[in-house]
């Protein structure tokens, strides 16, 4: 007899997605506050710290397979 396993082990556990990098018209040049730069550089650190997380959970994976 086996061992149930927990609910979210069944789960799967796709890397994180980049996030899509702004062009540079995109940004309107009216000096907002925040620009859409620097909400890209916030969502780009939030995609590092998860790919992070799931490369320790996954050590024999790649986050591009």
């Amino acid at each position: 007899m086996t061992a149930p396993t927990a609910p979210d082990a069944a789960l799967p556990d796709p890397p994180p997605r980049p996030p899509q990098q702004p062009a540079l018209e995109d940004c309107c040049l009216g000096g907002c506050s925040p620009c859409i730069f620097e909400l890209y550089e916030d969502a780009l650190e939030r995609y590092r710290i998860k790919l992070a997380q799931w490369q320790a959970r996954h050590p024999e994976r790649s986050p591009h397979d």
